[in-house]
């Protein structure tokens, strides 16, 4: 019969979401450079492109969950899909590479720049210390490592008030972190502007947290469906991927600990020290 499907592919219906997305971050840009030129409506400019683009995540991931739901994602589909979560990762991790690259260029290359004096971290730099709340936070997602494994596992063998509380000690113990993040930002003696040990720390730390905040979001996200009733031990690639990313963010953190904190900060004085 014509027109009657004979593969286990998912051909997309067609959406408006990818055309509001990208209206919405041309929007978000203009009001975002507005801002920062002290021009008049920047900031309701950007507040509308952030809606906009809120709108689309919303939208487009409320299809992609009625498509499963529909029975479109064949084993075929979620094959793809756990390749482009793959790819997606690595592709983060390049990113962050970028930051880590940036910063053993200075700090193994000091004298490359005489304004920080052929040292680093440059003279006159007090550095956090890296035995208070950055160990804190440390901790904190390692924990969090250890109770998304929880519910995963819950989900896999059928518990699913352990995947319930798995997920809810996970999004706590990642709103934990990033509290403890913005108290260090506050506290820091350094800024970004200024000198290139500030500003590449808060880049790569700051990238850091921002992927925290998304994976926190991502993590909510699973919680509620979870709540609704969604996911089973055979199907659960919503959650498989946010265990993913989670998992992703602890082991970044743990490389940035060890060489910006630590490493990093190495014979500099300390802070309050």
């Amino acid at each position: 019969m014509s027109g009657t499907k004979n593969h286990d592919y998912h051909i997309l219906p067609t959406s408006i979401n990818p055309l509001i997305g990208s209206v919405s971050a041309l929007v978000m840009f203009f009001g975002l450079v507005r801002w920062m030129h002290d021009m008049p409506y920047g900031t309701l400019i950007w507040g509308a492109g952030v809606v906009g683009l809120f709108y689309t995540f919303f939208a487009w991931w409320s299809d992609v969950i009625a498509e499963s739901h529909a029975g479109d994602h064949t084993p075929v589909v979620q094959l793809h899909l756990r390749y482009g979560m793959i790819l997606f990762i690595a592709s983060e991790v390049m990113f962050f590479v970028g930051w880590f690259w940036a910063w053993f260029d200075f700090s193994l290359f000091p004298s490359a720049a005489e304004v920080i004096g052929g040292q680093w971290p440059p003279k006159g730099v007090e550095v956090l210390d890296p035995m208070k709340l950055p160990l804190l936070n440390t901790m904190i997602l390692l924990c969090s490592g250890t109770t998304v494994t929880w519910a995963h596992h819950s989900l896999i063998h059928g518990d699913r008030q352990g995947l319930i509380r798995g997920l809810g000690l996970t999004i706590i113990l990642g709103i934990a972190f990033t509290t403890f993040q913005v108290v260090e930002y506050i506290e820091a003696p350094f800024h970004f502007a200024g000198l290139n040990y500030g500003s590449s720390f808060f880049m790569a730390t700051g990238f850091h947290g921002a992927h925290v905040l998304i994976g926190t979001i991502f993590l909510i996200v699973c919680l509620v469906r979870a709540i609704k009733g969604d996911f089973t031990p055979q199907k659960h690639f919503g959650f498989e991927a946010a265990a993913w990313y989670w998992h992703f963010v602890d082991v970044v953190w743990l490389f940035l600990f060890i060489v910006i904190y630590v490493w990093g900060g190495w014979g500099a004085p300390v802070y309050g020290g």
